[in-house]
């Protein structure tokens, strides 16, 4: 007998004070705000009828800190962790453009971080994993990398990830056309 193909709910984590400025926030842990917490709160409501097989986090105070006002005590993935911005850490797309015109982290990636081929190798071995479970996984994350997961999960490269906006403490669904495993589809996105 063949295994059911997973359904996977991803939430990106509440708001902080860097996501509110628009400071890229790889690996710095801050904490939510008092609406990021107010919000993350709302999360049962918004998955009520749905029951998870598994529950994932990046390890960041961030993500967990979502899953646990939710209601949920994720397992924790150090590879759920947002991108790597190396030395575009803090600071916006903004001040990064002064003194790199043009420069679009899904193309270029942060010097001093991870590559885009870095990221795209990561994001792939999380591909691997979650298809490799049955039944609703609820994943929580960060907004770039979920939305680098989104494209992998369909076979995009990383570029087309510039495309998909997601905002904090947004819900997402991936699953499969048909219910096929061949046919990967984005079935709901920054809901």
């Amino acid at each position: 007998m063949t295994p059911s193909l997973p359904t996977i709910y991803l939430v990106r984590h509440g708001e902080t004070a860097w996501s509110v400025s628009g400071q890229h926030t790889g690996r710095t842990d801050i904490p939510l705000t008092p609406a990021g917490e107010a919000v993350a709160k709302l999360l049962p409501a918004r998955l009520a009828g749905v029951t998870f097989s598994h529950v994932l986090s990046s390890p960041l105070l961030r993500a967990r800190r979502t899953a646990e006002l939710a209601g949920f005590s994720p397992a924790v993935d150090p590879d759920l962790q947002e991108w790597d911005y190396g030395d575009f850490e803090g600071k916006t797309s903004a001040e990064i453009r002064k003194v790199h015109p043009g420069w679009l982290l899904f193309r270029d990636g942060p010097p001093g971080g991870e590559s885009v081929a870095e990221m795209t190798a990561r994001v792939d071995r999380v591909v691997g994993k979650l298809r490799g479970l049955s039944g609703n996984v609820l994943v929580f994350a960060h907004g770039h990398f979920l939305r680098t997961l989104a494209c992998r999960w369909v076979r995009q490269p990383v570029g087309f990830a510039q495309h998909l906006l997601l905002g904090t403490a947004a819900i997402c669904k991936l699953g499969f056309d048909h219910h096929n495993p061949d046919e990967p589809a984005i079935a709901a996105w920054n809901t």
